[in-house]
């Protein structure tokens, strides 16, 4: 199954470079432009100047960049190869929560062999930027986030015990969240943890469009007869599916610029297939969290006001028949009933007009949703529940892809604490 291996990570010299929490960084496609020149001014070796070049030429000048800051020992390599042990500590939702996994090189292996899994799908242009990106620089800035299952949960287990001592690195971002990074170099503890993996598949739970653009560097270099083998494997974080302190977010809906819209005709053309309950807009989360505790595939609508219309599945029979080539897992997800009855069915925004967000964009923020209806730059939104982490592991066995924005991990991974270079 999964093959991993230790690898001799570049990490930032604070000496010489500053301190840690000034030069990490977000991933880059959560980055604005105006974020991405508060981090350079704060510090220009914030790791952005590579995960986000800009300029004329943006990826030979991150290439250059790069080489700049190994002569210069702003970034150093590690002697040793080693794991790296990486935790996030944060509060979301009165909730005060921890997950710890490993970062490590995975070997890449096509979708179809069943050991790496995807769960959702990517955009083109995103895939092309980052190949450009590799091409240009033979590095991995960020690590994939995977998940594997272990019911035994020996993995987490052996990376609490190696790390029990001091953190190499450590700091709170700006978001409150706090990052730890030790460094493993244990030969004996590295072929262990490496050996855990021997069983496990992977599943994609964020870096669908690293991990694509991985798989066609390699390719590309299997093509072109160069590299070293290295680019066989990719940077990844793997964490226990079944951690206590992973979450998963909703990412709501907003539908705009849809003409004749009409939210009375939207109602009546539920009626057949939902339950409508109405309900306060400020008590909607609560709402849906009580359905969602239940089992049931609900979703709140809003288009103004103080008042909401929470639509709550009648029963699965007309998924099934809409959506017959789908597994039971697709099937039953949140995204795929408002996506099937509601968004395509009722609205007529089909496949392609979501994915280059024509009429539908999305938002992981409540207030979010409901402050674009109200100022009109959306017509409505859609308030859902998060998806299960079973859910996403369901259909990823399965096969099969939910649409996009289905999840969001929280909190990201922080860029800039180890990196991985192809040679």
């Amino acid at each position: 199954m999964a093959e991993i291996k230790p690898f001799r990570g570049f990490r930032f010299n604070t000496e010489k470079a500053g301190t840690i929490e000034e030069l990490c960084c977000p991933p880059y496609d959560i980055i604005s432009e105006e974020q991405r020149k508060g981090y350079l001014a704060r510090n220009p070796n914030n790791i952005i100047r590579l995960e986000l070049p800009k300029g004329d030429n943006p990826y030979q000048t991150a290439a250059g960049v790069l080489n700049e800051w190994i002569e210069n020992e702003i970034l150093k390599r590690d002697e040793a190869e080693a794991v790296y042990i990486y935790e996030e500590e944060f509060d979301v939702n009165n909730i005060h929560s921890r997950f710890k996994g490993c970062i490590v090189r995975v070997k890449i292996e096509e979708f179809s062999k069943g050991v790496v899994l995807p769960h959702e799908e990517t955009l083109s242009k995103a895939k092309e930027d980052r190949f450009n990106l590799m091409k240009a620089t033979n590095c991995n800035f960020s690590q994939i986030y995977s998940l594997f299952m272990d019911p035994q949960h020996a993995v987490t287990q052996r990376l609490d015990r190696l790390s029990l001592t001091a953190p190499a690195a450590e700091f709170t971002d700006q978001d409150a969240v706090t990052h730890r990074l030790w460094v493993v170099t244990d030969a004996d503890e590295i072929a262990a943890l490496c050996s855990d993996f021997a069983d496990k598949k992977l599943y994609i739970a964020d870096g669908h469009h690293r991990y694509e653009t991985a798989l066609n560097y390699r390719n590309y270099c299997r093509e072109n007869k160069i590299g070293n083998g290295a680019e066989d494997y990719v940077m990844m974080m793997l964490v226990d599916m079944e951690h206590p302190g992973l979450v998963v977010l909703p990412t709501h809906r907003l539908v705009r610029d849809l003409k004749d819209f009409d939210s009375k005709k939207l109602l009546a053309g539920c009626e057949e297939y939902f339950d409508i309950i109405p309900g306060q807009m400020s008590d909607a989360e609560q709402l849906l969290k009580a359905l969602y505790d239940e089992g049931k595939k609900a979703f709140a609508f809003y288009d103004g006001g103080e008042n909401c219309s929470i639509l709550v599945l009648k029963n699965m029979d007309i998924i099934s028949e809409l959506l017959p080539d789908k597994s039971a897992a697709s099937q039953g997800l949140d995204v795929t009933v408002l996506h099937t009855l509601v968004l395509e069915k009722i609205f007529g925004i089909d496949a392609e007009n979501m994915a280059k967000q024509i009429n539908l964009t999305y938002t992981k923020y409540f207030d979010e949703a409901v402050d674009s209806v109200n100022n009109g730059t959306a017509q409505c939104a859609f308030i859902l529940n998060p998806t299960r982490i079973t859910e996403i592991r369901d259909v990823a066995s399965a096969g099969e892809k939910m649409p996009q924005k289905s999840t969001y991990f929280y909190p990201k991974l922080i860029t800039g604490l180890v990196m991985n270079r192809l040679d």
